[in-house]
């Protein structure tokens, strides 16, 4: 099993990667932002799901609650679409974790820069 920090950073640097994708720590947690827009908690070590993300799916969303330990976020997100995957239980790997995570920048980011990121993945 992968070790469950090195996912965290994974995903947040991945997560950073993405067209005017930036950090930022509300409520003391740590989330990746487009615009005002979150698209994925990271929480903060201090969070009882830690290491873990919620992100928001609409296409995944059921394959990615299938995942272990995978529940509805809380706070009411989960009726929206976000879903908390745990790291710390057996978790996928880290590709199919950037993915889920772009497909929710995708459904938050302005259309100008999911434009620009279709135009990074064709070359």
């Amino acid at each position: 099993m992968a070790d469950p920090k090195r996912t965290h950073r994974g995903v947040l640097e991945f997560a950073l990667g993405l067209p005017d994708a930036y950090e930022d720590h509300p409520w003391g947690e740590t989330v990746v932002k487009v615009g005002k827009k979150i698209f994925v908690f990271l929480g903060n070590d201090e969070s009882p799901t830690w290491p873990s993300m919620s992100i928001k799916l609409r296409e995944s969303h059921d394959q990615a609650l299938a995942l272990s330990g995978a529940v509805p976020t809380g706070y009411g997100l989960g009726r929206a679409g976000w879903v908390t995957i745990p790291f710390a239980t057996r978790h996928p790997p880290l590709g199919v974790l950037t993915d889920l995570v772009e497909e929710s920048y995708r459904l938050v980011a302005p259309r100008r820069l999911v434009a620009r990121l279709e135009e990074l993945a064709t070359g």
